[in-house]
């Protein structure tokens, strides 16, 4: 994911300007350098992306402060980079920039010379002492057990495979991932839901409703205002744990889990318990479209106090979230599925779905867990309720 920032500091005088790492966010101190868009001696128009910072949450990208002409990069991809630093510098003229096919082979055969001399005639001095003080050093270590460290590469290459670096995001998500499993004592309670009723009605509603709001009728915001009722009905849900204390939220911010092609974000619909179904609709098509479009802030995923995640999108028939921390719970809605159920004394197929909730044992007892599935239960198979609320 990446989102365009345009917020530049020209740092140069006359004709050279610099473009440096824009602001990436409060949270946010540090990335790393990508890769570049374009190359030395290429022509760039103003606000045009450069270079793109990967950081822990977000892609950045590196805008050209003026038109002109990349007359040399500064940094180098892999770099760690922090906001402000010089990454490339742009002639607003380009005069005395070559083109960038002709400048790697100007600069490129003259240092790769001067190098290998300067390799010959010292590979025979730093070879002599390193065979003498070999064996003194490898006396001792056999007898210490050999460790390695978490980023140390484990496994020996074999043939048909590739080692490709973690992206930031990805190292972000695992180490958050593993930080939830070993901090909360997390529990799963399932249950299942005719989703008749439901289906019904954006079926005989959804032409209308996209007439009158310009957005379709989905499934999410029915379980947005299902999690919204259980919620209110059980508050413990959507309270934390804050060292010896528990802090009660008296707002409800729901998080929505958004697979997108660089990893999970998770954008936050803010007082949900305060819209009603065109405006949910209409903020997780805004939220979702702008994840997979890399444009989604970094204001817009943080907080959030209770998760849903749809597995059922890629064929999910059951699973356990994971708690999305510094929540204490988190909905997981799968596929549905057309199943025999007896309705009435008769077996009659419906459509169901499984739901999961996984939830903080340390806070919430199974009984408050149980409870608040069954409230998602009773509203998404009659969604009248809401209208009533009971």
């Amino acid at each position: 994911m990446f989102f365009q920032l345009s917020i530049l500091v020209i740092l140069g005088v006359g004709d050279l300007v610099d473009a440096v790492v824009p602001f990436m966010g409060e949270s946010i101190t540090d990335g790393t350098l990508a890769t570049f868009l374009k190359k030395p001696g290429d022509r760039v128009e103003v606000d045009e992306p450069i270079a793109q910072i990967e950081t822990d949450k977000v892609t950045i990208d590196v805008a050209s402060p003026e038109a002109g002409v990349i007359k040399e990069f500064v940094a180098k991809e892999g770099d760690t980079v922090e906001p402000g630093v010089k990454v490339a510098v742009i002639s607003k003229s380009g005069e005395g920039v070559a083109p960038s096919g002709k400048i790697s082979e100007k600069t490129a055969p003259k240092p790769s010379a001067s190098k290998k001399k300067d390799d010959e005639k010292q590979k025979p001095k730093v070879e002599s002492p390193s065979t003498v003080e070999k064996p003194k050093t490898l006396v001792t270590p056999p007898t210490l057990p050999l460790k390695h460290s978490a980023t140390e590469p484990q496994l020996p290459p074999k043939e048909r495979e590739r080692r490709v670096p973690m992206t930031r995001l990805r190292k972000r998500v695992a180490t958050r991932l593993k930080d939830s499993q070993n901090t909360f004592a997390m529990l799963t309670t399932f249950n299942e839901v005719d989703m008749t009723n439901l289906m019904k009605l954006r079926s005989d509603y959804k032409d209308a409703f996209f007439e009158k709001h310009g957005v379709k009728l989905g499934l999410m915001s029915g379980f947005v205002k299902a999690a919204v009722s259980a919620l209110e009905n059980q508050p413990i849900i959507n309270a934390v744990i804050d060292g010896d204390d528990i802090i009660y939220r008296d707002y409800i911010d729901i998080s929505i889990a958004v697979g997108t092609p660089k990893g999970l974000v998770v954008p936050v619909i803010r007082n949900a318990d305060a819209m009603n179904f065109a405006e949910i609709e209409k903020e997780i098509n805004n939220l979702a479209k702008k994840a997979n479009d890399g444009t989604i802030s970094i204001d817009e995923m943080a907080g959030g106090s209770f998760t849903i995640s749809n597995g059922g999108v890629y064929g999910s028939l059951l699973s356990t979230p994971i708690i999305n921390p510094p929540q204490s719970a988190i909905l997981g809605m799968h596929s549905i599925v057309s199943r025999p159920m007896v309705v009435g004394g008769n077996v009659v197929p419906r459509p169901m779905m499984y739901t999961a909730l996984t939830y903080d044992h340390r806070l919430i007892d199974g009984r408050e867990a149980v409870f608040f599935l069954r409230g998602i239960k009773d509203v998404v198979e009659d969604p009248r309720r809401l209208l009533l609320d009971v």
